[in-house]
């Protein structure tokens, strides 16, 4: 039987807690029956998923999301089997209606999810997935709702039959599927944040799972006298034993929020591949440990009827089989996402493209190709796409504040003004649009104003980076150089990766004179964005300032590299030749 879903790396810590709760059933029986799988698979797992984390390939991700949802619809189908057991239904249509209701309506959830398949393209074309025609995908939602609708009738006309002929279904199993394919659909669909519909899903699925885990382990206790020490201490009867249980279940949750305390990047990393190895183990241990048709299961959940434990019969030996199905789902997809992603030439604003017009309801998809067409230039396209999110979700205060950043750019100043007042409306506590709306104010010649916004902006988040640099560049432009240079440094201290921060105030303090602090944050900003010329230009004066013209030429020839058209390093590199050759000609001979 298996339970829970997955999205994306940084959500497995929504489930990772309630979602380890098998990891203590283990036992010698157990080991020994899967002994090879206990030993191999982990270390496999462990192994691709730090690889894959470490390289930043996509694929992973991808798989991990599939296995989960997968292992979601598999939990629903294991509790239908429990409760149609506990009454005696074993029949095999019934059966096989139970899977298909189940595994249509959790993927045609998903499929039919902007949010949920925003999340899912955005992996699958960062991997190299080649590009899925709108028609297709829109005529395989289509499709699969009708379906999902025709399995739903056939799964109702044949409980009705089962249950007029006195062979009765669980009532408990129909109330179990109605709740759990609603509440997945409404986590998917109707739910805002992907991060809050996951939670809530998570929360409704764990409430069941670790009372089965706990039910079927304290029965296991009773019953059978292999179980180790372990679990019979932590399984025995007694409250602050359930407690225990809990608390270990959480402690290993714990992983997933310690990861994003750590800043040292290949750490976080490596910690992120172990933490999705962990939620693939629990994916493929729950689908060969809980296997209800099997009479040990059945015995520990306390409803009869079953087959034998072992299967000795089939086309291929087990072992064999099971490497089959190893290759057909993790390796051959994994194989060629790896393939996509480092073989193939990738284009991000293509990918986003494709997004948006893949899936023309999701207001994410049109913001997020907007904001690539803002980087690279094209901000006509920018605005369209930055309108096209609005109309689908006019409510976003981002969109319109990015909207109006568009607007500003095109020089629209009195249509931006009306975004950011309609996003401040919206969301009036964000420091970051009073900082931008002041800015703007600025463009329109209202000093006064700009000042209460910007003040606006620090006093809501005294933290923030930006708001604080911001703060210091309307100082600096109103001659407040000092004041400017405080605030400039709080922004540094708020993101030491600000770059902008560390060159305006290297440009402050070369004004101010102290030239060796003024070179430092210029290397830093340099060091923080290479790409950038100008603060190779900066950095030339600085050495010029300090009488050394060998450094400052190389400074100023670095500048022209990075950026051929660039007439004011062209001329400072021409002032610096003429000082050194000046100095060569005076200096004795």
């Amino acid at each position: 039987m298996d339970s829970g879903q997955l999205a994306r790396p940084d959500l497995v810590r929504l489930h990772a807690a309630g979602d380890r709760a098998d990891l203590p059933r283990g036992d010698r029986a157990l080991f020994q029956r899967f002994k090879w799988r206990f030993i191999f698979a982990p270390i496999f797992l462990v192994v691709v998923s730090a690889i894959f984390s470490l390289w930043d390939l996509k694929g992973i991700v991808l798989v991990a999301f599939i296995w989960g949802v997968w292992h979601g619809m598999m939990q629903t189908y294991g509790f239908c089997r429990i409760y149609d057991a506990k009454v005696g239904s074993f029949a095999e249509l019934t059966r096989r209606l139970d899977f298909a209701l189940c595994g249509i309506w959790f993927a045609t959830a998903v499929l039919l999810s902007s949010q949920r398949m925003t999340d899912t393209f955005e992996t699958y074309y960062a991997a190299g997935g080649p590009f899925i025609p709108p028609g297709f995908l829109r005529a395989a939602q289509q499709g699969l709702l009708a379906f999902a609708l025709l399995v739903s009738a056939v799964f109702l006309a044949n409980f009705i039959r089962m249950w007029t002929s006195g062979k009765r279904p669980s009532p408990v199993k129909l109330v179990l599927l109605i709740t759990s394919i609603s509440f997945w659909w409404y986590c998917n669909n109707i739910v805002a944040s992907v991060l809050v519909g996951i939670a809530l899903f998570e929360v409704f699925h764990d409430v069941q799972y670790l009372s089965l885990v706990w039910i079927y382990n304290r029965k296991r206790v009773e019953t059978d006298s292999s179980i180790g020490g372990f679990m019979r201490f932590v399984f025995r009867r007694s409250g602050s034993l359930m407690g225990l249980y809990v608390g270990l279940i959480f402690a290993y949750g714990a992983l997933g929020y310690f990861k994003s305390s750590i800043d040292i990047d290949v750490v976080k990393r490596i910690l992120t591949g172990v933490v999705t190895a962990s939620a693939l183990l629990h994916f493929y241990y729950d689908g060969f440990i809980w296997k209800v048709r099997e009479k040990s299961t059945r015995q520990s959940l306390g409803i009869g009827g079953g087959t034998t434990d072992v299967s000795t019969s089939g086309f291929l030996p087990s072992w064999a089989l099971h490497g089959a199905k190893w290759v057909a789902v993790f390796v051959i997809p994994l194989g060629a996402l790896w393939f996509g992603q480092v073989r193939l030439p990738q284009n991000e604003l293509e990918h986003l493209a494709w997004i948006a017009a893949d899936l023309p309801v999701s207001a994410r998809a049109h913001t997020n190709y907007a904001k690539a067409l803002q980087e690279a230039g094209r901000l006509d396209e920018a605005a369209d796409e930055f309108s096209a999110a609005l109309r689908l979700n006019p409510a976003s205060a981002k969109a319109h504040a990015n909207l109006a950043s568009v607007l500003i750019g095109k020089g629209n100043l009195e249509d931006a003004q009306t975004h950011f007042e309609t996003a401040l409306r919206l969301d009036s506590n964000n420091a970051e649009l009073h900082s931008g709306y002041a800015y703007l104010l600025e463009r329109l010649d209202r000093p006064e104003q700009a000042a209460a916004e910007i003040e606006a902006s620090v006093r809501l988040d005294p933290k923030s980076a930006q708001a604080r640099y911001s703060y210091g560049a309307f100082l600096e432009k109103h001659g407040k150089l000092e004041e400017a240079i405080v605030q400039y440094r709080q922004a540094i201290q708020a993101d030491p990766r600000h770059v902008d921060a560390h060159l305006d105030l290297a440009s402050a303090l070369f004004q101010e004179g102290d030239l060796q602090e003024a070179k430092a944050h210029y290397l830093e900003g340099s060091r923080l964005k290479p790409e950038l010329a100008q603060p190779h230009n900066d950095l030339g004066k600085v050495f010029m300032r300090e009488g050394n013209v060998a450094s400052a030429i190389a400074q100023f020839e670095e500048a022209l590299r990075l950026h051929p058209d660039f007439p004011e390093a062209e001329e400072n590199l021409r002032s610096a030749r003429e000082t050194e050759a000046q100095s060569r000609w005076q200096s004795p001979r």
